[in-house]
C-alpha cells in the first residue's frame, strides 16, 4: 500500500505554525485547559491519507478475536507495547475534523477535543491547500493520524451536581455552562498518546442495504483497517501487531444500522490482517445488539470458504436484508 501523502510534524511547530480557531466559547475554553501555555509535549506527529483498496484474493476469513466492552473510548496505553500498536476509530464526518471549531460535540468532536493537535493537523492540511476529506471521488480515502498526544478526558454523561443534568453528549454542549463544561474536563498530565483512524461512514440511506451501499461501505472500513496495519508493520526493527478499537461506527447522526456496521467491521478487519478487534458499545443493551451481530459474522465465516474476491461476501450480507436506521438527532 502507498498513501495518497504523508507529512511528519512535530508538535511544537505544528500548534505554533497552524494554531486552530474556535466559533464556540466552549471549544476554545477546552482547548485553553488542555494547553493553559500554549505548548505541547515535544513528539512527532505522522498523517497519511489513502486510497480505496480491495482485498486481494483468494479471501479468506482467518478467526480473529473480538473483545465486547460495555463503555466508550478510554485510550489506555497498550498493556505490551512492544508487540502491539493500538489505534482507535474516530467516526469521521466527510470533511476532516471539520466540527472542531463549532458546537458540535459526538464522536468526532469529542475525539478531536481530547486530542486538540488533530484540529492543527486540519489547518495544516488545509495551509497546504491538501484534500482534507476522509472520502474522495472514488469512495474511500481514510487518514491516519499517528502519535498525537491525549491532553483532556471530557465526561459527557448526566450529573446534575455538575451543572449537566442531561449531559453534554451531541447539541446540548454548544450551550452549557463554561463552568459545567469546565468541571466535565479533566487535564492528563502527563499526556498519553492515541492513533486515530478517521474514517467516514455514508449517511442518509433508508430502507434496505443495496449491494453497492454494503461494498462501499465495507471496503471504507477494509482500506482503513488495512493501512493501519501497514503502518503497524513498518518503520521498526520488529513488526507490531495491529489492535483497532471501534464501535456503532455510522450508527449516530449517519443513520447507520448497529448490526450491520458491525458485520462490516468485522469481516474488514479480518481480511485487512488486524489482529484483535475491541467495538466499544456504551452499555449492556450495545453488547446485546454487537453480540448479535458477531454471530451474524460467525454464520457467513462457516458457510464461506475462500473466495476469488470480495464480492460473495458482500452479496452473502446483502441477503440479510438489513435496513437503515435512523438518525439519532445528535
Amino acid at each position: 500500500m502507498q498513501p495518497q501523502y504523508r507529512f511528519q510534524f512535530d508538535a511544537p511547530s505544528l500548534l505554533r505554525d497552524h494554531p486552530p480557531y474556535f466559533r464556540n466559547a466552549n471549544k476554545d475554553l477546552l482547548f485553553h485547559l488542555a494547553y493553559p501555555d500554549g505548548q505541547p509535549t515535544p513528539a512527532m506527529i505522522q498523517v497519511t491519507r489513502w486510497p480505496k483498496t480491495a482485498p486481494t484474493g483468494p479471501v479468506v476469513l482467518s478467526p480473529m478475536p473480538v473483545e465486547l466492552r460495555p463503555d466508550f473510548y478510554d485510550y489506555q496505553p497498550a498493556a505490551d507495547p512492544q508487540a502491539m500498536l493500538e489505534w482507535h476509530v474516530n467516526f469521521a464526518d466527510p470533511n476532516l475534523f471539520y466540527g472542531y471549531s463549532s458546537g458540535l460535540f459526538a464522536q468526532d468532536e469529542m475525539q478531536v477535543a481530547e486530542h486538540p493537535l488533530l484540529a492543527s493537523v486540519r489547518q495544516a492540511l488545509l495551509d497546504r491547500r491538501l484534500e482534507v476529506r476522509a472520502n474522495g471521488h472514488n469512495g474511500a480515502a481514510p487518514v491516519l493520524v499517528r502519535n498525537v498526544e491525549r491532553r483532556l478526558s471530557i465526561a459527557t454523561h448526566p450529573d446534575p451536581a455538575a451543572g449537566r443534568p442531561h449531559g453534554l453528549y451531541g447539541n446540548r454542549f454548544a450551550t452549557a455552562p463554561a463552568d459545567a463544561v469546565r468541571k466535565a474536563a479533566r487535564r492528563i498530565d502527563p499526556p498519553t498518546f492515541s492513533n486515530i483512524i478517521a474514517m467516514a461512514a455514508p449517511a442518509g440511506g433508508f430502507g434496505a442495504y443495496m449491494p453497492q451501499q454494503i461494498d462501499g461501505i465495507f471496503l471504507t472500513a477494509h482500506t482503513a483497517f488495512a493501512a493501519a496495519v501497514h503502518e503497524s508493520t513498518q518503520g521498526g526493527a520488529n513488526p507490531l501487531q495491529t489492535l483497532i478499537h471501534t464501535g456503532f461506527w455510522g450508527c449516530g447522526a449517519f443513520g447507520g444500522n448497529r448490526h450491520m456496521m458491525i458485520i462490516l467491521q468485522a469481516m474488514a478487519a479480518r481480511t485487512a490482517g488486524v489482529c484483535r478487534l475491541v467495538l466499544h458499545v456504551g452499555d449492556n443493551h450495545g453488547i446485546e445488539s454487537a453480540r448479535h451481530a458477531l454471530e451474524i459474522v460467525e454464520n457467513l465465516v462457516q458457510t464461506n470458504g475462500p473466495m476469488p474476491d470480495h464480492t460473495p461476501l458482500i452479496d452473502a450480507i446483502a441477503r440479510l436484508g438489513l435496513r437503515w436506521g435512523n438518525n439519532d438527532g445528535h
